[in-house]
């Protein structure tokens, strides 16, 4: 049975990128993996390993994508929690078996080609929930 095997990471939408790593990089003293343009989700993405998991920066690189709506509607901050999860497609079952609402049929490719897939909102007591599958 498909199960949760992990925090993957915890996304922050930031207003801007650089802005945002003087305090992540430069105070905290995480390391920057790199930064990426991500064209599929309109934005750009930096990963900073902290322990077994890592914090995800996002900044929307157009006015109008969902990442940028979320800033424009909330301010900066917390965007989504990310599990790791042996099996997705099994999770995707266990998921709407139960009546979970999942935003989009089919998992899609994330950052670093992992396949993956979120889990709505109104599912999990207001909190996005993307789900990765390990490697």
């Amino acid at each position: 049975m498909a199960k949760i095997t992990g925090i993957n990471h915890i996304a922050l939408v930031v207003p801007e990128m650089e802005q945002a790593l003087k305090f992540w990089r430069d105070i905290l003293g995480l390391p920057l993996q790199g930064v990426n343009d991500v064209p599929e989700q309109a934005s750009r993405i930096a990963f900073l390993p902290a322990g077994a998991g890592e914090v995800e920066l996002l900044q929307p690189t157009t006015p109008d994508s969902g990442v940028a709506k979320f800033l424009q509607k909330r301010g900066p901050g917390i965007h989504h929690v990310c599990f790791e999860t042996d099996d997705l497609d099994g999770m995707i079952d266990l998921l709407k078996g139960k009546g979970v609402r999942l935003i989009g049929e089919k998992p899609s490719t994330g950052a670093g080609g992992k396949r993956m897939i979120f889990v709505h909102p109104e599912s999990a007591g207001g909190v996005l929930v993307e789900l990765y599958e390990s490697a």
